[in-house]
């Protein structure tokens, strides 16, 4: 069997499978990412995150209703024109959500970066603490 291609559409197709893939390419690049350690106590959460290398000044974090999101950049202080080896450090963008299960309360968020360690203090928002109820007896 014969298939003929009508070279007049041989071009769209092709734009098309090329969008494509580079929205695949997109999806499934590799992606900067760090380990988080999540403690939880019935005031607040701890979050302790590990990034060594980064500058306070590289990091944006965000806190959204119990959303909170972590995100920067590590710079590549390599030199231009040099013969690498092995050039392993990674460098470029970052990005990490991660949801808590009760609203929080970025007001009174502590936050502190030592030894590329990042760590949060989250308070819970007042509506989601635990609260005793008193149980009136007539």
């Amino acid at each position: 069997m014969t298939v003929y291609i009508n070279p007049i559409r041989r071009i769209p197709r092709r734009r098309f499978i090329e969008e494509m893939m580079q929205d695949w390419d997109e999806d499934y690049a590799n992606k900067l990412t760090f380990p988080v350690d999540v403690i939880a106590d019935n005031d607040s959460f701890t979050i302790n995150a590990l990034l060594p290398g980064i500058n306070a000044d590289d990091l944006d974090i965000q806190i959204v209703n119990e959303i909170v999101t972590i995100s920067g950049e590590i710079k590549a202080d390599r030199e231009e024109g040099a013969t690498y080896l092995l050039a392993e450090r990674p460098s470029g963008r970052f990005h990490r959500v991660i949801t808590l299960p009760t609203p929080l309360n970025p007001a009174k968020v502590n936050a502190k970066l030592e030894n590329g360690v990042l760590t949060l203090e989250i308070p819970k928002a007042e509506e989601a603490k635990p609260r005793s109820i008193k149980v009136n007896v007539k």
